[in-house]
Parts: structure tokens; sequence; C-alpha cells
């Protein structure tokens, strides 16, 4: 069934400009007046959201509501399309707009450029036909799904990690919701971001663009949309397959006892997390500044000082920028005990930890203390240290 209403008649210029459409079979005159007079709201004008409001704002769109709080950086430049040279520094929904009005001026684009929270996201659910969710975080994913779900629009969800992919839509009452597939958020850290694994940015266009053909075939209602399947796709064997997935009676969010007044998304879960942290006791850790640590490597070079430098980054992430004098050893062999050779091997010297901001290096902290090891975290690992001590370096 469409979930766009049948607009009006097409203008000459508007049937030229859309001429292959008409001309298309399950689309026709009747389905791009439906695209023409359809609702659509895009969280996230980034790596997916680039092609998605590319090709809808082209396919002729009527209403684009893009959300995203972020400003444009350069190294969003390798796979966000939307935005340019230009535009660093500029917010990410000012830039796409720019772009859009550009490509289609016909096509009404909203700008919201604040993050989506419980309070407002099923207002902007609400007022659309389709949301699609091009986020990279996961409370922002939970957040769409569970508004979705609540009120039963369909939500065109994909995600991209280093060459890997995933896309489906959810739409509770027809298939699964994102909560029937993904019940609970993986752990906090437990899945990289692409600032630290990278990803192939192609591969956001391919996805974008599966999302954003979902979309049309949503409004026109025409086609077999991704309701009750997944989409896999590996770019580097370039292969796409297709997985099963069943609604969840038992959902938390669309089961047949989902609680209505269910606090939405997933931040009353992280709350509750950091709470038990809190109440464990977990005494502070032992830190140190890039700028003293700047002082303390002058020093070990000059023979007045001894620690070890432990760089817990995966190796992509050194050839991008490193601390001078420090030794690699990624958290996963932190985490493996492979990394207390190295750390006991300083004679009981201090063992100094950074990483790109300072997740992984608290862990890696953690867990070498926990075994004895004189252990100290570097605060805002590289990022700190280029910022504060040698802007000169490349950062990520």
């Amino acid at each position: 069934m469409p979930l766009a209403p049948v607009g009006e008649e097409l203008s000459p210029p508007e049937r030229t400009r859309f001429a292959r459409h008409v001309i298309l079979p399950g689309i026709g005159d009747t389905g791009q007046r439906r695209l023409r007079a359809a609702r659509v709201l895009v969280v996230g004008a980034g790596g997916l959201g680039s092609p998605i409001l590319l090709y809808l704002a082209a396919a002729g769109v009527g209403q684009l509501t893009v959300v995203d709080d972020d400003v444009v950086e350069s190294t969003n430049l390798q796979r966000q399309v939307v935005h340019g040279v230009a535009d660093v520094g500029r917010p990410k929904v000012d830039s796409a707009v720019a772009a859009l009005r550009a490509l289609a001026p016909d096509v009404a684009v909203t700008p919201v450029g604040q993050r989506l929270t419980a309070d407002n996201i099923l207002a902007l659910v609400a007022d659309h036909d389709v949301v699609v969710d091009g986020a990279d975080n996961f409370p922002t994913r939970y957040l769409v799904g569970d508004a979705c779900a609540r009120l039963g629009v369909p939500h065109v969800w994909g995600s991209v990690y280093q060459h890997d992919a995933q896309t489906s839509v959810w739409w509770a009452g027809e298939g699964p919701c994102y909560r029937c597939v993904f019940p609970t958020p993986p752990p906090p850290g437990a899945v990289p971001s692409c600032s630290t694994g990278g990803v192939l940015g192609a591969s956001c266009g391919a996805v974008g663009s599966v999302m954003a053909e979902e979309v049309v075939k949503l409004l026109v209602g025409g086609g077999e949309p991704l309701v009750g399947r997944l989409l896999l796709h590996d770019a580097w064997r370039q292969e796409w397959s297709t997985l099963k997935v069943a609604a969840d009676p038992d959902c938390v969010v669309c089961g047949a006892a989902a609680d209505p007044q269910r606090p939405l998304g997933i931040e009353e879960e992280v709350a509750l997390e950091s709470e038990s942290a809190s109440a464990a006791g977990e005494p502070a850790l032992p830190s140190i500044s890039v700028a003293a640590l700047a002082l303390r490597l002058r020093d070990r070079d000059a023979g007045a000082d001894a620690f070890v430098l432990v760089d817990v980054r995966e190796p992509g992430e050194r050839e991008v920028v490193t601390i001078p004098g420090a030794v690699a050893v990624p958290l996963a062999q932190v985490r493996h005990g492979e990394g207390d050779g190295l750390a006991h091997g300083a004679d009981g010297i201090p063992t100094l930890v950074y990483c790109k901001s300072g997740a992984r290096s608290a862990e890696a902290v953690r867990l070498l203390r926990q075994r004895g090891v004189d252990a100290i975290d570097v605060t805002g690992g590289v990022l700190a240290w280029v910022r504060d001590v040698d802007p000169s370096l490349s950062t990520y």
C-alpha cells in the first residue's frame, strides 16, 4: 500500500525533469505525484545520509527533514558526499540544505540542527510518512527505532563499518521492529566506530542508495520492501546476502505486552549501568596530561626519566598519527594478557598508556593495574597531543 497520497498534477517542466520515473513501470505519473506529496525524515547527514538525501531530493520527494547536530570536518569528506571542502566547520544540516537546494530547488528541506531526544523524537516521527536512519551511534538508533515502532511508522535503517554493511526496513505491525532483532545494545566500546576502525567510503554510497530505493518503494507502494529481511553487504568480497528476520512477540517495544509508557531509547539503560559502576566504588585512574607527557618524554630522551609509553590503538590508526617513542600493543592484546610481558619487562618503571581520546586507554590501564602493573592513563590520547602539543600532526 502506498504511504504517500497522490498529489496535484505534474507541471510540464516537472514531467520533463522526472520523465525517467514517469515512464518507469511501478512509478509512473501517479507514483511521481506521490513522491512530490511525501514527507520523509532523514536522521543523519553523514556517510549514509549524504547519498540518501541526494537521491531522495533528485527523485522529487516533496518534503525532506534532515536531523544532525554535528559540523562538517575534513575527515568526513572521504565519504560524506553532500558536503564539500568549503563546508568544513559548517553545521552539517546547513551544508546539506544548500546542496539539496542546488540540486532540487523545488524540494522543501527543513534542517533540524539538534540532537534527537526522548522529548522531541515522537513529534518529529509522527509528522512524516517514512523515517530513514543513517545515525552512527547506538543511542540514536535505539531512540529512532523505539519511536517508529511505537507510532507504527516505517523505519528504513542502515549501518556501515569498514567493508561491511547492513540494511533493512523495520515496521512494527507489518514485520519486526529494530528492537525485535537487536533487543539490547552492545556494551560501551564493544563495537568500534568508523573513526577508530575505518570505513570504505563507497560502501556508504552503495548502502545509502539501497536505503533510498526502499523509501521510494514504500512511498509509491511498489516492489517488495525489505520488511522481514536483513540485507548484508560485504564490499571486499562484493557479496550481497539476505537473512530472514521476524517480529518478536515478546518485544518490549512492539510486542503484545509492550508498555506504551516505557522510556524510549537506551538512555535509561545507560544511566543504570553508570549508577552500577559508580556504586562499585571503583577508584579514579592515575593519569597524566599530554603536556606533562611531553616533558617526561624530553627527560626520558635525556636519560633523566624512565617509563614505557604504550599505544593501544589499531595499526591503521597509528599510520595516521602517533606520539613519538610509543610501543604498539593493541587493546585486544592487553585484554588477552599479551601486553603484560611488555609492561612487566619495564622492571618496575611506570607504563603510560594512550589511545585516540581516552576510552580504550582507560580500559587498558584498569586491566594492567589489576595485574599489578603501574599503569597510568594519558588523558585525551593522541587527539589531545595534536591539539595541545604538536598541531602540525595529522588527526582523524
